[in-house]
């Protein structure tokens, strides 16, 4: 990741969305060992190959998780309504950034098969068109990661329940990248298996 100035630190925050309850999961994803860290670290680390600028938006499992994570992100936030779904969180999480974002990039904890090259390729074209939504590709439609640019925040904060921004970027056309491993999340403890082995 090439150095950044100030500016670019407020103009390109990253929101790490890792409020959710882990219910299918049986206990706190973001505590899932993954290499010498977690898989709250691995998010941590992707957010890093965007921007310098991170905050961890949390809920559930808070505060154990801060104190179990190695990779200290910029700031932390408890998201007060969390508990209602992801569009919550992330609203709650976009209420925190300064007038100077231009826009803001999402990442997800349990996309831990994203390289950090394909974050760094995100990045880049998202601020080259600063204006333009971005974001990872679905089967023709978009996901997470994402850029999600200012001017689409008013329609973020108009979602409802477990919806993230999806249904705005691809109302808006974002451009959409192939990003290998985006499709791999980690939900139950038979997704975990099936990524890494029994751990």
């Amino acid at each position: 990741m090439h150095q950044k100035d100030s500016r670019d630190h407020e103009a390109f925050p990253v929101l790490v969305l890792a409020a959710g309850a882990s219910r299918r999961m049986g206990r706190h994803k973001a505590l899932l060992t993954l290499g010498s860290g977690t898989l709250l670290d691995r998010a941590i680390a992707q957010g890093r190959q965007v921007s310098s600028n991170v905050t961890v938006v949390t809920g559930g499992g808070y505060p154990l998780i801060r104190y179990r994570c190695r990779a200290q992100p910029t700031a932390w936030h408890q998201a007060p309504a969390w508990e209602t779904g992801m569009a919550a969180s992330l609203q709650s999480g976009i209420s925190t950034l300064g007038p100077r974002a231009k826009g803001v990039f999402i990442v997800l904890l349990d996309q831990p098969l994203i390289e950090l090259e394909d974050m760094a390729h995100l990045a880049a074209v998202a601020r080259n068109q600063p204006l333009l939504p971005v974001a990872a590709e679905f089967h023709g439609k978009p996901g997470a990661p994402a850029y999600i640019p200012r001017h689409l925040w008013p329609e973020i904060m108009m979602l409802e329940g477990d919806r993230g921004a999806a249904p705005v970027l691809a109302r808006h056309r974002a451009l959409t990248l192939p990003i290998n491993g985006a499709y791999a999340d980690v939900d139950t403890p038979e997704d975990w298996r099936r990524l890494f082995g029994a751990r």
